[in-house]
């Protein structure tokens, strides 16, 4: 685990710039560094650096850049590759000198090519330079779980696992791209390939993009509506075989997980995914597996005391803190040093916090991120269930709204809430992402018009019918595991981890365990109501039902009452006319208005105050980010 950056570029980008470019990921990698620059044709320089979080062969043998023996491949690399030690025994011709899943990655590249990623079971961001064909790929792991930003401008590549380094590389100009900013502070975060910035891209999960004579070519290796099609042609059996061949892949992927140099521990909550998780690491530990946990004194909030019963229960070596909102908010001020890009997830302050308990103890921490999205856990699947149900009826409804004397009468905005929600889902591409149609009219004129040329993205990700899939549930599990969990979840325990310089490993987004839930019915995991039925029945093998069954919490924080109360007049410093004007990326009166009336009125209503709370965190998010990068 580490950060890398470096470069394809006619332009002189030396070894101190390329160094100082590195050092802004000091937090991902302290244990090491490496810079180096090659020369390579038509004129080009290839930079390659890395900072070191030290997990596998912690001796010096790990150092990367790495090089393969004939001097032919170079590479820098972010990440772990959970089965190295097996494709090393396919690999037994490559004199290998060290123990580093690195090395691994080289010998397979030369022996296999570029499709040797797809045989990968990890989390990667990978920058291999070949100077036989002169090419640099970039590849990125396939469903996201490590991070890669790239600059392409004028045929010039620079690339980093963060923003920071691209910030600071040498001719970086920084222009903001305002045709992401309603699609962000709507969705509070920026989904790939967008980023902030003008020319800057993230890799997209699944991706390769291949540099060659100043051109890029990006391909997916591994593709979600793809893998999803193929996976369908042959579904698992009946329940008890799906439940059984589930449950030992998810064995194999802690056992995978649980391969370090270092000390490892878990991320516990008490719910069912990072309890499951937990219990298999323990049957797998000749020691108490070591356990940590946040609790909240807000008892509504407060889920420590279920995830201590189910240590004490398993076993396990269990670490719990409490903190109140003073300890949150501290925490504020750091978000845009480590979220180096707009990112308005607010459960990423109590991520940050587990992370820093955690660190104390270990160097890696398991999680059960991706439980929902893969096996049906989020309360917005039976909504969109019921609202799939009730879409002809909408239809109808919408359209006889639509007739002129039904118009002028203004009738479809006096019907409920729910019924003009389910009426104005119209848009074939979102059916799944109803509702919220006054906060998007509210995002949408905070940016206000765009500048001659450019184009506002839409708030909604319309791609939905590229999943040929009929039932809504299905398509929105779909669609959050391409938008949803690479940028925000993962993202967030990326950043909130790396803080603190912790390797998070998620064994449910293991490879082989993804691949198999596309097999498993879907009547398996949503069986008559009951989210995550099969994945809830593997746990209960493992910890008494008791323990585990009770609705789901999350993290919470008090945005309303921050933004009202302590932040109110940094806020409204934010949003002054003059200081927006000056600015130019926002509508300065639209928001100006906005943010004053928030303030004043807060929580007015479901159309005002709720809304509101939410716009003005992605905002004070926003603006917080500029002052640090751009103020």
């Amino acid at each position: 685990m580490c950060g890398i950056c470096g470069y394809i570029s006619r332009k002189n980008i030396t070894a101190e710039q390329l160094k100082e470019m590195n050092d802004t990921m000091y937090h991902r990698g302290p244990d090491d560094s490496g810079v180096e620059i090659y020369p390579a044709s038509g004129g080009y320089q290839v930079g390659f650096a890395q900072r070191r979080l030290s997990i596998l062969d912690l001796s010096a043998l790990g150092h990367q850049p790495m090089h393969s023996e004939d001097k032919r491949i170079s590479v820098v690399y972010n990440g772990e590759i959970y089965n190295f030690q097996e494709l090393k025994k396919e690999l037994a011709d490559y004199p290998f000198c060290s123990n580093c899943d690195t090395e691994v990655i080289i010998a397979a590249y030369l022996k296999w090519g570029i499709s040797c990623i797809e045989r990968f079971n990890g989390m990667f961001a990978i920058a291999l330079y070949d100077r036989k064909t002169q090419e640099v790929c970039l590849i990125r792991d396939r469903v996201g779980k490590k991070p890669l930003y790239y600059w392409y401008e004028e045929g010039n590549l620079v690339f980093a696992s963060e923003l920071k380094p691209i910030m600071k590389c040498p001719g970086f100009r920084g222009e903001i791209d305002r045709g992401v900013l309603s699609r962000y502070l709507f969705q509070q975060y920026i989904n790939a390939p967008e980023s902030i910035y003008k020319n800057v891209y993230k890799l997209e999960p699944g991706a390769v993009l291949q540099f060659a004579k100043g051109q890029v070519k990006t391909w997916k290796y591994w593709d979600i509506k793809q893998v999803y099609a193929k996976a369908q042609e042959r579904p698992a059996g009946s329940y008890e075989e799906a439940r059984s061949e589930l449950k030992a892949l998810l064995q194999k992927a802690v056992a995978r997980r649980m391969i370090a140099d270092v000390p490892l521990g878990s991320f516990l909550s008490g719910g069912y995914d990072s309890s499951l998780v937990t219990a298999i690491a323990q049957e797998h530990s000749a020691e108490p597996v070591k356990t940590f946990s946040i609790g909240f004194h807000e008892e509504k909030y407060n889920e420590a005391k279920y995830a201590r019963a189910v240590a004490d229960y398993l076993g396990a070596n269990h670490t719990e803190l409490y903190i109140g909102e003073e300890d949150m908010f501290d925490l504020v001020e750091s978000i845009p040093r480590y979220y180096d890009e707009p990112f308005a997830d607010s459960s990423q302050i109590a991520t940050m916090m587990v992370s820093k308990l955690a660190r104390e103890h270990v160097t890696v921490a398991l999680s059960g991120d991706g439980g929902d999205e893969f096996f049906c856990g989020y309360n917005i699947y039976e909504n969109v269930a019921q609202a799939q149900k009730l879409d002809a009826l909408g239809g109808i409804v919408h359209a006889v709204c639509a007739l002129p004397g039904f118009r002028q009468a203004h009738i479809e905005d006096r019907l409920p809430f729910r019924v003009r929600v389910i009426a104005g889902n119209r848009e074939k591409e979102s059916k799944t992402q109803f509702g919220a149609g006054n906060y998007i009219v509210k995002a949408r004129a905070m940016v206000g018009e765009l500048p001659a040329g450019e184009t506002a993205l839409p708030v909604h990700y319309l791609i939905e019918s590229g999943y040929g899939v009929k039932d809504w549930q299905i398509r929105r599990m779909l669609l959050d595991m391409d938008t949803y969990l690479p940028g925000d979840i993962l993202c967030k325990v990326d950043r909130a981890s790396m803080k603190y310089s912790l390797e998070s490993r998620c064994p449910i987004l293991d490879t082989d365990v993804m691949e198999y839930s596309y097999r498993i019915p879907h009547q398996y995991k949503y069986a008559g109501g009951d989210k995550k039925h099969i994945l809830k029945d593997i746990a209960y093998d493992y910890i008494p039902k008791e323990l585990l069954e009770r609705p789901k919490v999350g993290f919470g924080v008090p945005l309303d009452k921050w933004l009202r109360g302590p932040l109110r007049e940094q806020l409204l410093d934010y949003s002054s006319y003059d200081y927006l004007k000056k600015q130019g990326i926002f509508d300065a009166a639209y928001v100006s208005d906005m943010i004053q009336s928030y303030v004043r009125t807060g929580d007015a209503g479901p159309a005002t105050g709720a809304n509101y709370s939410k716009l003005s965190w992605s905002f004070f998010v926003f603006q917080q980010w500029y002052q640090a990068y751009h103020g």
